[in-house]
């Protein structure tokens, strides 16, 4: 069990990060109040919460101000999903242990430790929606002279990208659980990234793209369909390794369009490289 042993009166920064494939975690610990301070490298207005929602991924910066003396208490922190889909999900609670340090310096003893009290945080609903919603409307841009927010108002390009789940064949010699046994397959415009052999960049800078992939990215769906309702028929996305190119200091407008193709779902989406505006 992981154990944060701290000093009376401290201040300290966790980096926290949601190590889990598709999970969104809630993380707590017992009586303390977090304050929130970065969120994926980026900076963010401080606000004060006793529970983080974290997707997949994502990396969340917070302040933790220990109590200014040493309780004979075992504050526990925990994780456990937030589940917002349909499928399975592994709804058990991982714990971790906050122990204070004494006026010696050291942490109480294994014997001392096991007689202390424990106190379990108290974490939202496995559903708690409302939550959710609340907590990442406190996000908030630092816009300040240091940290300004410069929104581009003019727009060179557009895009409108429907996000989803589709299918694929499945290999051979695999077992695939999609619809009729398929391979689900992520795709954006239902188009499906395939892994190339040589990194993008690279192939650019070697004037290698023509053998590596192919710059006709669709920019909107090339067959609209209602996004959320009935699915289409055809469920199969078009496998291959395709790019939008972008001169630099290109202003992008981009509309996310989640989508219920094989199923819905809250996933994170990450620009690697790149701080946009919403």
């Amino acid at each position: 069990t992981f154990k944060l042993r701290g000093s009376p009166g401290k201040t300290y920064l966790l980096r926290l990060i949601n190590g889990a494939l598709n999970d969104e975690l809630f993380f707590s610990i017992a009586n303390h109040t977090l304050t929130v301070v970065e969120a994926d490298a980026v900076y963010v207005k401080p606000f004060q919460t006793d529970v983080l929602l974290i997707t997949p991924g994502q990396t969340t910066n917070v302040l933790l101000q220990a109590k200014p003396y040493s309780p004979n208490t075992i504050f526990l922190m925990a994780a456990r999903p937030y589940v917002t889909g349909l499928g399975t999900f592994d709804k058990s609670t991982t714990v971790g242990v906050l122990q204070y340090k004494t006026k010696q310096g050291q942490s109480n003893s294994t014997s001392l430790f096991n007689n202390l009290p424990l106190i379990m945080p108290t974490l939202p609903a496995l559903n708690d929606t409302n939550f959710a919603a609340n907590f990442s409307s406190k996000f908030r841009s630092l816009a300040n002279s240091q940290f300004p927010a410069n929104v581009p108002r003019v727009v060179d390009r557009r895009f409108f990208f429907t996000v989803g789940l589709g299918s694929s064949p499945c290999p051979k010699n695999q077992t695939c659980q999609g619809p009729n046994g398929t391979k689900f397959s992520a795709s954006v415009n239902n188009v499906s990234f395939a892994l190339p052999a040589t990194a993008l960049l690279q192939a650019h800078f070697s004037s290698q793209s023509a053998r590596i992939y192919t710059a006709d990215f669709p920019s909107t769906p090339l067959i609209p369909f209602n996004y959320t309702g009935t699915p289409p028929n055809n469920t199969k996305v078009i496998n291959g390794t395709k790019v939008v190119v972008l001169r630099f200091n290109t202003s992008v407008e981009l509309v996310m369009q989640d989508t219920s193709i094989l199923g819905a779902e809250a996933h994170p989406l990450h620009l690697h490289g790149f701080n946009f505006f919403v």
